[in-house]
């Protein structure tokens, strides 16, 4: 059950990010380039959310055991 917190955790902080970080890129349209806007989001907390989210969700399913 442990496992499954878990991995709906870290699906939910990379859902968190992702969406995030597309709601950022509306600033693109705003004229703000690429080099911009990927400084601005490595400076935003919640943008860190969507990598942590997937490190967690892949070290749940590599550590989950594996029984035939």
């Amino acid at each position: 059950m442990g496992y499954a917190i878990l991995f709906l955790v870290g699906f939910g902080l990379a859902v968190t990010g992702g969406v995030t970080m597309i709601a950022y890129m509306n600033f693109l349209p705003a004229g703000v380039s690429w080099v911009e806007y990927f400084l601005y989001i490595s400076g935003r907390i919640e943008c860190y959310f969507f990598p942590v989210g997937f490190i967690i969700m892949a070290f749940v399913i590599y550590a989950y055991p594996n029984r035939p």
